[in-house]
């Protein structure tokens, strides 16, 4: 299961943040730096309004949504690729992960202590980003004394790591961002592989005061941390870690009046549940019967096979074809029967790259 890993300095809100998340309090929060040393992980649920429609349309009284995995990692300090603070372990937790929720702290209060005594997101989140790009450098060094070695002695199967790798050290070294999507797939492939810390996708998460959810603009630290992730190319969600906690105890009628009176239509733990599975260059396919319907997350660029062992890997050894209805097709025909009647329905082979919202049957023999 693909994971988010929640990060940040010590007191910015990401253990608070993450029991909302995860409507659970598992994860300690306090006022006091390192209070999450062992990382909390829990199982969050992509609510898409896509499921319901279908489950009205195949009638059917179970829905399954996509999930996917968030972790609470332990707050970094500046010095923590040279095994500061916790940062030894810090680092070994996001390794571990396949994209980054970086919390920000965007709200003034003298009440909780700030590591580096005053609130500054740029400050907070480049000193994040310089500790990883520290690690990755020194990494990276070493990891290309052994490539250009094994290449000097003909071992050509590693000459795709060290092209990726040449290219990407100075980056790194000069604390840039890295855009996987300007990189070709192999070398894409190729950072995925390779744990770096640097080439991880991030998003950051802006932790505001109660009283801003409305207007988050009108904050000072929230419009500088836009235009640094804008120059940047990442994205930036609104959240208030403290009211999200008290959010996720509330029933479904009792959370829209609360928001409705924050002066917010929708609550920023959806948001960034959101935000963190495009991240994760996730989206999702459908099954949908009697007995239920479901959405499987996968991967963008996975075949149909691949999709189909997501489900169980017999579908995928004895693959066979998918029969394939897009979910835009699929509800205007009224469901399979409508659209197989007007021939919308495909038949797709072992080629075949799924797509956000197939509804699809796999046919396959063991």
């Amino acid at each position: 299961m693909l994971k988010a890993g929640i990060v940040g300095l010590p007191n910015v809100g990401k253990s608070t943040l993450f029991n909302a998340l995860t409507s659970s309090y598992q994860a300690e929060s306090a006022n006091y730096p390192f209070c999450t040393i062992e990382p909390n992980s829990g199982i969050v649920k992509v609510h898409d309004p896509r499921l319901q429609v279908l489950q009205e349309l195949v009638k059917t009284p179970v829905t399954v949504p996509a999930v996917f995995e968030f972790v609470d990692i332990a707050g970094l300090v500046r010095g923590a690729s040279k095994g500061e603070g916790l940062g030894n372990q810090f680092l070994a937790h996001i390794r571990e992960v396949n994209a980054v929720v970086h919390v920000v702290r965007c709200f003034e209060n003298s009440d909780i202590v700030h590591v580096d005594g005053s609130v500054d997101p740029i400050r907070d989140l480049e000193t994040i980003h310089i500790e990883l790009c520290l690690s990755d450098a020194e990494s990276l060094t070493r990891r290309l004394e052994r490539l250009r070695k094994s290449f000097k002695q003909g071992d050509k199967k590693v000459a795709l790591e060290l092209e990726t790798f040449e290219k990407i050290l100075p980056i790194v070294e000069a604390g840039g961002v890295i855009d996987l999507d300007s990189f070709p797939e192999e070398q894409q492939a190729v950072m995925r592989k390779s744990q770096l810390l640097s080439t991880k996708p991030v998003l950051y998460a802006a932790n505001v005061n109660e009283d801003e959810l409305a207007n988050p603009d009108a904050n000072p630290h929230v419009q500088k941390l836009k235009e640094h992730a804008a120059k940047e190319g990442r994205e930036v969600v609104i959240i208030s870690a403290q009211i999200e906690a008290e959010l996720s105890q509330l029933d479904a009628s009792e959370k829209a009046e609360y928001l409705e009176s924050l002066g917010v239509k929708s609550s920023g733990v959806d948001q960034l549940i959101y935000a963190a599975f495009r991240a994760l260059r996730m989206v999702t396919y459908f099954t949908a019967g009697v007995q239920e319907a479901r959405a499987w997350p996968f991967t963008k660029g996975m075949t149909a096979p691949q999709c189909a062992g997501i489900i169980h890997g017999d579908f995928e050894k004895g693959f066979i074809r998918a029969e394939v209805i897009g979910y835009d097709e699929y509800v205007a025909c009224g469901g399979e029967k409508g659209a197989k009647d007007k021939g919308v329905m495909r038949l797709e082979g072992r080629d075949y790259l799924m797509k956000d919202g197939d509804v699809v049957h796999f046919r396959f023999n063991v």
